[in-house]
């Protein structure tokens, strides 16, 4: 009879042996110590918890966190009276955690440990951050400025679902467009695939498109680091997050809809870096500047500035912030959120627990500001003491949802602030659009059309103060398209300007609740720019083209 040894089995059932009798050992030391045993051999490690112990640490002190639940973190160790151990519980305490330590077996750790080769590539703080820092990721934002180059590592990282956790394609997917300077992210599922879209100088511009199994775990992580509910799928949803980044906090407001085929979702990312343009850059034209410069220095008073959303109207006033702050002024801000942190000014962001830009603006006035911003005046009674406050010694900035500078007054007068008041407090009714800028390095000088030389006749026949008109009235650009412009022919963008300022005839109009047409009318003689105007000259000037302001604006009155 011939005996058969088989190695490979007696190794595993050594190793089983082993494995057994270590975790015998520690079920007794478990009793011995008063600590609960956990085997992690057949536990769910939660990578959130897992990651708030360094690999390194974990590994010396022989420690892994294992689960979180709020600020409740659960740890296993190897030997919960070691030194290090101690040192790692003391450590997450300080963060404001929880620690409940559990004894556990070295298998059990191998187990655990295994798991950080699958953590993202980014840290997501208990606050809501997202910070990307691994070094790939930052080589996208750094280097990747064409958009070709971005659809290519989209469509790598969304195409290797086996490779790359959820976590990372979200990083991606945001990388790029931070990479390319996008406004929006859009994610809009149909039928049987996903499209990725990025808003670009204002403009939606296709990306890639990819599958709906990868979308289902995007979109489930997407509400996790937004703070909303994973299981409401019917109705629509509104979260932010934060990226940390070399530049500063990019604020991220995330907005999701129920739709035909799943929930779609827009992310609206306020990078600092395109906030932050100082008041000469924004492209007011300098005798609107001069005066609205003029107004700021004096100690009281309202401007405000309108549009629709994305018309760039926060930019203006923050640019207005950073023009007036001085060490001598006291300067509060009620944002809805903080999109640009300057130093030396309160901001106050306003919140969905009853702290409102109503509430804001009446603790503000407490404060003994000098300046006062309030983002938006939504509501009559924020309109009425925003006017009061312009009358008592402060100089007020605030923005309102008008279709131009005209409508500014009426819109004021529906919110049931008197009409009485607002001649005394409005010093500046200012309207604006962004349009693209064309990239320099691919415009092509061409005539205009018969239908564009009629506008532009019309339009410059219309400047009240001649000596605004532009010298060159027979030419203009057209966009082309190259790779530094991702072949759009257009790169950045610019405002056009139009304003009204308070004067008697202004002031009769409103007294007697005048519309937006008889609000024009009066400011006739003032000599400004109208919106239309402005960028007709810009357009001659070579800064936009005409397909872009008639894409912005109406031409036809």
């Amino acid at each position: 009879m011939t005996i058969q040894f088989d190695d490979e089995k007696d190794k595993q059932r050594y190793a089983d042996l082993l494995h057994k009798e270590e975790e015998d050992l520690v079920q007794l030391l478990s009793a011995k110590y008063g600590v609960e045993y956990v085997n992690l051999m057949a536990t769910n490690i939660n990578t959130d918890a897992l990651r708030l112990i360094n690999e390194s640490e974990a590994r010396a002190a022989k420690v892994a966190a294992f689960a979180l639940i709020d600020k409740k973190i659960k740890i296993a160790a190897r030997n919960p009276e070691d030194e290090a151990v101690r040192k790692i519980v003391q450590d997450l305490t300080t963060k404001d955690l929880q620690p409940e330590l559990f004894i556990t077996s070295t298998q059990s750790l191998e187990r655990a440990w295994k798991a950080y080769k699958d953590l993202s590539f980014a840290y997501e703080s208990r606050a809501g951050s997202l910070e990307i820092s691994n070094e790939e990721i930052s080589q996208i934002i750094d280097k990747a400025k064409d958009m070709a180059t971005i659809i290519s590592i989209l469509n790598e990282t969304t195409g290797a679902k086996k490779s790359y956790r959820v976590s990372r394609i979200l990083e991606t997917i945001i990388a790029g467009a931070l990479a390319v300077d996008a406004s929006d992210i859009h994610l809009e599922p149909e039928e049987t695939y996903v499209r990725l879209r990025y808003r670009l100088d204002g403009v939606l511009q296709e990306v890639i498109q990819f599958d709906n199994e990868t979308y289902a775990l995007l979109l489930s992580r997407i509400k996790l680091i937004s703070g909303m509910k994973l299981n409401l799928k019917k109705d629509s949803q509104d979260g932010r997050f934060s990226i940390r980044l070399s530049i500063g906090d990019v604020e991220v407001r995330v907005s999701v809809l129920p739709g035909a085929y799943n929930e779609s979702i827009v992310m609206r990312l306020l990078n600092p870096k395109s906030i932050g343009v100082p008041l000469e850059n924004l492209g007011i034209h300098p005798k609107l500047l001069e005066i609205l410069i003029r107004e700021m220095n004096r100690p009281d008073g309202m401007i405000l500035t309108t549009g629709p959303t994305g018309s760039g109207k926060t930019t203006t006033l923050y640019a207005f912030l950073k023009r007036v702050h001085t060490p001598e002024v006291k300067i509060i801000t009620i944002e809805d959120p903080i999109e640009y942190h300057l130093p030396g000014i309160v901001q106050t962001q306003v919140n969905d627990k009853g702290y409102n830009f109503l509430e804001g603006l009446r603790a503000a006035v407490r404060q003994d500001p000098d300046i006062i911003m309030v983002g938006e005046i939504r509501d009559g009674e924020t309109a009425s003491i925003a006017i009061n406050s312009a009358l008592t010694g402060h100089l007020v900035f605030s923005t309102l949802h008008t279709n131009d500078a005209g409508g500014t007054f009426p819109r004021l007068i529906d919110l049931g602030v008197n009409p009485s008041v607002i001649p005394s407090a409005l010093r500046v009714a200012m309207a604006q659009r962004l349009v693209r800028k064309l990239c320099p390095f691919c415009r092509r000088e061409d005539k205009p059309n018969e239908h564009e030389s009629s506008e532009i006749t019309a339009t410059i026949a219309a400047i009240e103060d001649r000596t605004l008109v532009p010298e060159n009235q027979t030419k203009l650009w057209r966009p082309v398209g190259c790779d530094r412009c991702n072949h759009t022919g257009y790169k950045g963008r610019i405002g056009i300007y139009e304003a009204i300022l308070m004067n008697e005839n202004i002031e009769k109009a409103v007294s007697m609740s005048a519309s937006d047409r008889e609000i024009w009318q009066a400011a006739k003689g003032q000599g400004l720019l109208t919106m239309k105007q402005d960028g007709v000259i810009k357009v001659l000037s070579g800064i936009t083209s005409m397909e872009e302001l008639e894409r912005v604006i109406s031409l036809t009155d």
